[in-house]
């Protein structure tokens, strides 16, 4: 399959390198025209670093240029921060056409900003959008050549946008990812996000260690049965308001990823994640991927899903506030919000039509 891969993190080079290595026909962009040719420069290859052991692995096409790598791509995928997606979007805007598939792991309700985006632009192609609970693998860079991946997830749960695509966006993203599984609509996709929930914790909890090491390991030290008891208290307003707009069961509860198999990560993720040493690192605290991402807008998000919907969340809405006190801002003004995305003023027919049948 023709795919393309936007950007040139942790998720994005792993998902160039992995699809790669399945046989697909990968085309990699990202903006920095210098690191495209150095990459270039060392034959398009970055070794892969996984259970096999390490081996180089050459990636078909790299370039800063967008419009070639989305030209024909059946699948693009774009692992990249929330932070990024309005930037990409516009981007993307000129060059998107009917029946592609957009994957988005995670997305916090991208999906949604993303085609507002494309569609003001003035590109009516009837694109899908779909965004799961989490990345595709627990990675890490190890510099700019090498991609370790400890672990691929298991279990995928997506949602699509505009719903009425959801057969055809998983019948494609089946051939590239064959752990997803259907998880309804976009915003079902979006609340299956397990970032606003592992993360705020962590980093809002963690805030004195992380200012005051040089390297803190957030998933070993940094998660200690307190934290663990807010996490828990967390998602479980995650799922109630799952339950509250009317998305069943599964909800893939936290709890799975530390002491079962049957969350996204399958067998033993979390002892895996700690073991692979991959995450004990340099963090600033005000500016790291948990607090910027998955603060201020993954949990901004669930705060205001969840006002909209009237079901208590004083969990997330403490941790928003302490993360927006962290970052001398107001992340539930600032942050991406239902108001934000102008949706707030629908009652829930209304956003399920949207939902459904898109702008």
């Amino acid at each position: 399959m023709e795919i393309a891969v936007l950007g040139g993190g942790n998720g994005s080079t792993a998902a160039a390198v992995d699809l790669t290595v399945q046989g697909h026909n990968v085309r990699f962009w990202r903006r920095n025209a210098r690191a495209q040719a150095d990459l270039k420069a060392r034959g398009s290859t970055i070794n892969l670093k996984d259970f096999e052991g390490v081996r180089p692995v050459r990636i078909g096409l790299v370039t800063e240029d967008i419009g070639e790598v989305l030209r024909g791509a059946e699948l693009i995928v774009c692992p990249t921060p929330a932070t990024a997606q309005a930037d990409i979007a516009a981007a993307m805007a000129p060059h998107l056409t009917d029946g592609q598939v957009v994957f988005l792991p995670p997305g916090s309700f991208g999906s949604w900003l993303m085609a507002d985006i494309v569609y003001k632009a003035g590109n009516p192609a009837d694109v899908s959008w779909a965004e799961a609970g989490t990345l595709p693998y627990l990675t890490r860079l190890h510099g700019p050549d090498t991609i370790a991946i400890t672990t691929r997830a298991t279990r995928l749960p997506t949602g699509v946008y505009p719903l009425r695509n959801a057969a055809h966006a998983h019948a494609v993203l089946a051939r590239a990812y064959p752990s997803v599984e259907p998880a309804g609509d976009a915003l079902s996709g979006a609340l299956m996000n397990a970032g606003p929930i592992i993360h705020p914790p962590l980093i809002v909890m963690n805030a004195g260690p992380i200012e005051h090491f040089d390297h803190w390991d957030i998933h070993n030290e940094g998660t200690q049965p307190a934290i663990r008891r807010v996490t828990t208290r967390l998602d479980a307003e995650r799922m109630a308001v799952r339950e509250a707009l009317g998305y069943g069961a599964p909800h893939f509860p936290l709890a799975d990823h530390y002491e079962t198999s049957d969350w996204m990560y399958g067998n033993l993720a979390h002892d895996k994640l700690v073991d692979s040493g991959d995450w004990r690192e340099h963090l600033v605290l005000t500016e790291h991927r948990y607090m910027r991402e998955d603060v201020a807008v993954g949990l901004a998000l669930l705060v205001s899903v969840a006002d909209w919907a009237g079901v208590p969340a004083p969990t997330a809405t403490g941790l928003l506030a302490l993360g927006s006190a962290i970052c001398d801002d107001d992340f539930r003004q600032t942050g991406r919000t239902l108001e934000n995305l102008r949706l707030a003023g629908l009652d829930r027919a209304g956003l399920q039509v949207l939902l459904r049948d898109g702008a």
